[in-house]
């Protein structure tokens, strides 16, 4: 007998065991909770044939977005290669494999191939939204997603996610009303879906909805929070909220409590970290030696080079915290990135590097340069990855930047623009008047 996972695909070398372990990794990767790898080696360990089990280990390590676990991701492949598979299953290898050698972008054409093949194959959608992600492709965030949903019904397991992608995708592409829909209904459908409890954070993040995030945050935090590996970044969410309240005590406790004060020390947790603190210095807030602490954390990924927008904000953490001696490994990695292969070296060229440098003049008190590196970069900054919301600490450095360098014409440039995206935020009257003031000293330094 042919074992099957939910949506029909078989699943070579599995037994019932190892199918239904499968089954619950695979739901807790799409609700960002749990211990997916723990399940998922024990579900290899029970059938060591497990092409998929294997696979599905490969992309979680994928996923970090760090270099460390590449080991692990070949590891996994290379116990796969040998194994009899199906062409959907060689296509999840091949794929896998891409992303390893770097070729992000490729990795991501490989699971859209899978995708309109295999429409209800949930692990493919997953990766490749999540690869959209990394990539920047706010296109294929919402269209990966959209072109499969025709095949799902509500009653299938997973939906939830599927609709929770979906949302995020329409609200990296400005469809807020959409994605606000989609995100709640995929709440309501699974209260534990934490990817779409963010989903609907950015949508209103984007719409200016300030008090309407912060309820909606704390509607049910036990639901996105308790047991999730995607908690620190919806913690960061609703940090940004009362940061735009001016509530710096607020944005604090929650820094040192659940974004930072269990000593995170997976790239995508320190991102938040980095950036929190970031924005709080471009306010003049004292972060104390906050920084420090963060550059120790960052102190073993420094000099990695494998994804520039990483490395970035491990350069400002190392910047603020007078770590030169860690600054210069993030320079050096982001030189042997540039001279080596792969996708990283088009993230690392064209935005990484030019952005750690502008950032650094910021941080320096070098406003004018800061200014005018920080203006080059933007127009191409989605290249290396992220979301709106958190490429707009470009774009808050950029205002600082033209203030601080006291080209009051520029500042009242990008002060204009924020004021028509987010015109009710105090803190948008604030860069307002500075910019008309045309403050000489930034706050960055």
């Amino acid at each position: 007998m042919t074992i099957q996972d939910s949506s029909g695909h078989p699943l070579s070398g599995a037994s019932p065991r190892a199918a239904e372990l499968y089954g619950v990794a695979l739901g807790q990767l799409q609700c960002y909770r749990g211990d997916p790898v723990a399940t998922l080696a024990e579900a290899t360990r029970d059938s060591p044939g497990f092409v998929m089990g294997h696979a599905m280990l490969a992309w979680l390590y994928l996923t970090a977005s760090e270099a460390e676990p590449l080991a692990l991701v070949r590891q996994s492949l290379q116990a796969a290669r040998s194994l009899p598979a199906t062409p959907r299953e060689l296509g999840h290898l091949q794929a896998a494999t891409s992303w390893a050698d770097g070729a992000w972008h490729r990795a991501a054409r490989q699971l859209e191939d899978i995708s309109i093949a295999y429409p209800r194959d949930a692990l493919a959608l997953q990766i490749g939204h999540l690869l959209d992600f990394l990539t920047g492709d706010a296109r294929m965030l919402r269209d990966r997603i959209s072109r499969a949903r025709p095949q799902w019904s509500e009653s299938m397991p997973g939906f939830h996610a599927l609709l929770g992608m979906q949302a995020f995708g329409f609200e990296e592409s400005g469809q807020y009303d959409q994605a606000e829909a989609l995100g709640r209904r995929a709440v309501e459908l699974n209260p534990q879906d934490a990817w779409a409890w963010h989903a609907v954070a950015h949508v209103m993040e984007m719409q200016d909805r300030v008090d309407e995030g912060i309820a909606w945050l704390g509607e049910d935090v036990a639901a996105w929070s308790e047991g999730s590996f995607f908690a620190v970044h919806n913690w960061w969410h609703l940090a940004l909220y009362h940061l735009e309240r001016d509530e710096t005590a607020r944005v604090l406790a929650l820094f040192d409590g659940p974004i930072f004060g269990h000593g995170p020390t997976t790239a995508m947790d320190l991102v938040d970290a980095s950036a929190m603190l970031w924005r709080l210095q471009l306010r003049g807030v004292d972060v104390g030696d906050r920084w420090k602490a963060v550059a120790e954390a960052w102190a073993p990924q420094a000099g990695a080079g494998w994804y520039a927008f990483n490395d970035v904000h491990a350069a400002l953490a190392f910047l603020c915290a007078g770590r030169s001696d860690l600054l210069e490994q993030v320079r050096e990695a982001q030189r042997q990135a540039i001279a080596g292969s792969g996708d990283n070296v088009m993230f690392t060229a064209e935005v990484g590097a030019p952005l750690l440098e502008a950032l650094a003049a910021l941080a320096q008190g070098d406003h004018g340069r800061a200014a005018r590196g920080l203006r080059a970069v933007r127009p191409i900054a989605h290249r290396f990855g992220g979301s709106h919301a958190q490429r707009d600490l470009n774009d808050l450095s950029l205002i600082e930047a033209a203030i601080g360098s006291g080209d009051r014409a520029l500042a009242e440039a990008v002060v204009a623009e924020r004021v028509t995206s987010k015109p009710t935020r105090a803190s948008t009257a604030a860069l307002l008047r500075r910019a008309w003031g045309s403050v000489g000293a930034g706050q960055a330094a």
